[in-house]
């Protein structure tokens, strides 16, 4: 004879009562320790945020998203042990912020969600607070993942990441015609970060590459630096902008 087996009841982790569902069962505790980690991970990686890997996240101890935007430097460098390190990371965390809605609901481990569900989801609704039954439907979402989306958004968006530092808007393809293409050398003096600055000149018309091309328009270069990009680029005929907003005050 075999013996019976019997599901767990709970957690092995964290102890919580476990949640029968479509005969899986689940742990729903938002704050266990067995997959809080993996969230960040996953989060961490669909955002594409270069350098927090799963060495980093356990090294800096984060156990909540949100503990991903109240980082301080001094901590960062001191658990990192590099300030090279830390101030990349931090850059990259300043530049996820600027992610839209497509992006970032298949990055909060919604189960069924991923980026064509969040496609289809964002063709209908131009902000997260219009996410309900009857947009998920209109969009064409099953039943399953439109449970799983409601649930998140209930219990968690509403509990605390609404408070995170997105727009929670939708990406809109910008109607207007193309002004230039940019590329940006060196470090800014008029805006803190590249990441800020792309973002502005997006929305003014600009489409901002890493490297220079028979296409590129423009070459910013705030700093003065003769560099080999500077260089390359008065080769190239590429008009040279010294600030940033000679472009976006001409648009």
């Amino acid at each position: 004879m075999f013996a019976e087996i019997l599901p767990p009841e709970f957690c092995p982790s964290c102890n919580s009562v476990l949640i029968w569902r479509n005969d899986l069962v689940y742990c729903e505790n938002s704050y266990c320790t067995a997959k809080v980690e993996k969230v960040v991970q996953h989060f961490a990686r669909t955002l594409k945020i270069k350098g927090l890997g799963p060495k980093s996240v356990e090294k800096l101890g984060l156990s909540r998203i949100d503990d991903i935007y109240n980082l301080r430097r001094d901590y960062t460098v001191l658990k990192l042990g590099s300030e090279l390190v830390a101030d990349k990371l931090l850059l990259e965390i300043e530049k996820s912020k600027q992610a839209h809605l497509q992006e970032l609901l298949p990055a909060f481990s919604i189960p069924l969600l991923g980026r064509t569900a969040s496609d289809k989801l964002c063709s209908v609704v131009h902000h997260v607070s219009e996410i309900d039954t009857q947009t998920c439907r209109k969009a064409g979402l099953g039943p399953k993942v439109t449970d799983n989306l409601l649930r998140w958004y209930n219990t968690q968006y509403l509990n605390g990441y609404e408070f995170l530092p997105f727009s929670w808007n939708r990406e809109v393809q910008s109607t207007q015609s193309i002004k230039g293409v940019v590329v940006i050398s060196g470090k800014l003096k008029t805006f803190p970060t590249k990441a800020v600055a792309k973002a502005l000149l997006q929305k003014k018309g600009y489409v901002v590459k890493e490297n220079l091309s028979k296409g590129t328009d423009f070459l910013v270069n705030e700093s003065g630096i003769a560099s080999s990009k500077v260089k390359k680029a008065t080769e190239m005929g590429i008009t040279i902008i010294t600030e940033i907003n000679e472009l976006i005050g001409d648009s």
